[in-house]
């Protein structure tokens, strides 16, 4: 079926690329404006970027009261967010900062998250969260009311401990970390089950050349 998104109004089209497009990684954000007031939010329209420079991007959309929700005036104003990703246990906690409410409210505090000093941003990073990263603005898009895409330069990579394989070598211990992502409506999907398939090198294929894959029936 065709969908055109200019005709299926914006509740509809919000149904049809989040039912699509999953996982989706949650992008954990803490900010502080520029009187020096928290703000922690999740987006699951967010993913890595690039390595050379380490790059990011969130997708922030407007609130329909609201417009530009905390997460991304604060960005705007000050250049500076922490992304934090959401293992399991975390989940309730994170969806405690998903709550509606009011401009200055904290949402760490409603949730209860202790956090932990940034080393080169002003924003503090979730302390119980397996990975952080310390992020400022490259650029940003606003592609609608309200609605905008912060890309941000990854600086620094916090990671914890146990889940660190090899320091030298970056070797990280993925599934340790036990990361959640978004799914379609209120669904989540954990990071367990996956499978391996080794990405082909031209030079493999006997004829020089790759030909069509044909799966057993």
């Amino acid at each position: 079926m065709r969908f055109d998104l200019e005709d299926v109004g914006t509740q509809n089209a919000y149904k049809l690329l989040a039912a699509t497009v999953m996982p989706r990684p949650i992008a954990w954000v803490v900010t502080q404006d520029a009187a020096g007031r928290l703000n922690a939010a999740p987006y699951s329209f967010f993913n890595v970027m690039g390595s050379a420079p380490p790059t990011i991007a969130i997708g922030i959309l407007g609130d329909p009261e609201r417009g530009f929700k905390d997460t991304a005036r604060n960005i705007l104003d000050t250049g500076e967010f922490v992304v934090n990703l959401v293992p399991e246990r975390l989940v309730r906690a994170m969806n405690v900062t998903a709550i509606d409410a009011p401009r200055g409210v904290d949402e760490l505090s409603l949730a209860d998250l202790a956090t932990l000093p940034s080393a080169r941003v002003r924003p503090p990073r979730i302390a119980e969260s397996p990975v952080a990263f310390e992020c400022v603005s490259l650029s940003s898009v606003v592609t609608g009311p309200a609605q905008v895409i912060v890309i941000g330069r990854v600086l620094t990579v916090h990671v914890a401990d146990d889940c660190v394989l090899d320091p030298g070598r970056a070797h990280i211990d993925t599934p340790r970390l036990d990361l959640v992502a978004r799914s379609y409506g209120s669904d989540y999907v954990r990071s367990r089950d996956t499978f391996s398939l080794a990405r082909p090198l031209w030079r493999d294929w006997p004829t020089g050349e790759p030909t069509k894959l044909s799966s057993d029936t």
